[in-house]
């Protein structure tokens, strides 16, 4: 069946169409919101309501774009108001730290290791990375989102970047050290 089908099947409530709809999409959201929550237990709770405001919204969907697009935007949605329901951002008035680039050797870091340790930052520093580094988003645009002003967001990032590249570079001289 194909997906205008099975979109207008859901928007009947049927129930075979939404598993195969669900079937479809699960592990492409799934992985967003592995992205996004602290960890895999949250990442299925929050792909769980997702799924159900999706199904509950389908008929909003209005064949502009994709499918699979609009689906993504409510996981994101969903996830990121669950975060600012806990008010995790402080507002900074602070000089913003200059930017990092972070150099990642694909033969030292493995993908594996690069979402744990995105998984461990703090909730404000991770939203902002992976809304920013990941899924393209700007400042303005993030600030928006998480109801923050843009210097907090550009102060997140450089601060999660910071983290990462003192992860990466404590991993890499470990593994050195441990190899002679």
């Amino acid at each position: 069946m194909i997906i205008e089908q099975l979109i207008h099947e859901c928007i009947k409530n049927n129930i075979k169409s939404q598993e195969q709809l669900y079937n479809l999409l699960a592990p492409k959201l799934f992985t967003v919101c592995l992205k996004y929550s602290r960890n895999y237990e949250e990442a299925q709770d929050n792909l769980q309501e997702s799924f159900l405001i999706i199904f509950e919204k389908i008929s909003q969907y209005k064949n502009s774009g994709s499918f699979e697009g609009w689906a993504k935007r409510i996981v994101i949605n969903y996830v990121l108001q669950q975060y600012r329901k806990q008010n995790i951002f402080e507002i900074v008035s602070e000089k913003i730290p200059a930017e990092e680039d972070i150099e990642i050797d694909d033969d030292t870091v493995s993908l594996e290791f690069l979402t744990k340790i995105i998984q461990e930052l703090p909730d404000r520093y991770r939203l902002v990375f992976n809304l920013y580094v990941l899924d393209g988003y700007s400042h303005k645009e993030i600030s928006e989102m998480l109801e923050i002003n843009i210097g907090t967001s550009k102060s997140n990032l450089a601060r999660a970047k910071a983290i990462l590249k003192n992860k990466i570079e404590s991993k890499n001289s470990f593994d050195v050290k441990k190899s002679k």
